[in-house]
């Protein structure tokens, strides 16, 4: 039996982890910092049945604590999405990358070398293009005269063709495009360093657009999906950014979950760093995920409104090849179904 430590295991994410790995047989231990930007009520005193202890990473002695006699790591903590301004700057830095710095280092001291790194889709900036004439193009980001002009289509820098998104692989240069994106990549660095160092196995897990049920309500930290389902909850339509043409791959958290079994499992043989899209397989547009949404929970229908917010990309569409391939990942729940449930589940408040 495996003795596995989940960090941020009282998060929306975290909580799905945990009671998979319980339901597996594994051994779990739960971590979370109850940090507001996640958390607006009290820390549960349990997640899964499973004791939760407080422990903020950046506080070694604790961490040192949580990690007796540990097998492996599995790192959900973190602050996400696209915060409220860069006041936000010095917490995404000290939580995502502090964290993970301290949580490393005790890693090392007491000899665990089996870790699985939560990492994102935000580390690629905008996904894979290609130009009719220029063939692969990495956009630059979006100037916010062309957004403000409705201009939302990323550009080839060498003629100014829109260009054609396609999939995204492991492969891509990464190139964040926000301070949350930025603390990410600066993670995955770290742990690859770490990996080199200690000679351990690192399995990166980029999520993609993850949803379903328990996602914090409406918050400058929410993903599109829990805005979009608050919206609907109030009885308001769903605001929808930019055009509504906006590229994604949705993917639901039970499969998540299920994902990071996989992850679990493969940092038991070999050694070295490796990244792996987490995704559905089956892209979809923000307007066409708010449409669905409302429709499932039979609220008003989407307002497309123009809006933008400069750090969001336009496209990113996931290649799911290498975790199926390797991990043998390969997302279970179609958008339509994991929406009808999302549309009528609890939030976490």
């Amino acid at each position: 039996m495996t003795h596995v430590l989940v960090t941020g295991g009282a998060g929306f994410i975290g909580t799905h982890v945990v009671a998979a790995l319980h339901r597996a047989g594994h051994q779990v231990a739960v971590v979370d910092a109850g940090h507001p930007g996640a958390h607006r009520a009290p820390l549960p005193d349990t997640v899964a049945g499973i004791a939760l202890r407080r422990v903020d990473l950046r506080d070694r002695a604790a961490v040192a604590d949580a990690l007796a006699g540990v097998d492996v790591v599995v790192h959900q903590a973190a602050m996400v999405g696209l915060g409220v301004d860069l006041d936000d700057l010095p917490e995404y830095v000290g939580c995502n990358d502090l964290g993970t710095a301290v949580l490393l280092a005790e890693m090392a001291r007491v000899g665990i070398h089996r870790l699985v790194l939560a990492s994102s889709m935000v580390v690629y900036g905008e996904g894979a293009y290609t130009c009719a004439r220029h063939g692969a193009v990495r956009p630059a980001p979006r100037a916010a005269v062309d957004l403000t002009a409705g201009r939302f289509e990323p550009a080839c820098s060498a003629c100014g063709a829109v260009l054609e998104p396609g999939l995204i692989d492991e492969e891509a240069p990464v190139d964040p495009r926000s301070v949350y994106a930025a603390t990410k990549v600066a993670q995955e660095h770290l742990t690859a360093a770490w990996c080199r160092q200690t000679g351990g196995t690192v399995v990166a897990l980029r999520y993609h657009n993850v949803y379903g049920p328990g996602m914090p309500r409406d918050t400058p930290y929410s993903g599109v999906a829990a805005i979009f389902r608050s919206a609907l909850a109030a009885g308001r339509a769903p605001r929808v950014f930019e055009d509504g043409g906006q590229r994604r791959d949705f993917v639901h958290v039970d499969d998540v979950a299920a994902a990071n079994l996989a992850a679990v499992a493969a940092t038991g043989g070999g050694t070295g760093w490796r990244a792996y899209n987490i995704a559905s397989g089956r892209p979809a547009s923000i307007g066409e995920m708010a449409a669905e949404l409302a429709r499932a929970a039979g609220g008003p229908a989407p307002v497309v409104t123009g809006e933008f917010r400069l750090g969001d990309v336009r496209h990113v569409i996931a290649s799911p090849a290498r975790a199926q391939a390797e991990l043998g990942f390969r997302a279970a729940i179609r958008l339509a179904d994991g929406v009808r449930q999302f549309a009528h589940a609890p939030l976490r408040g």
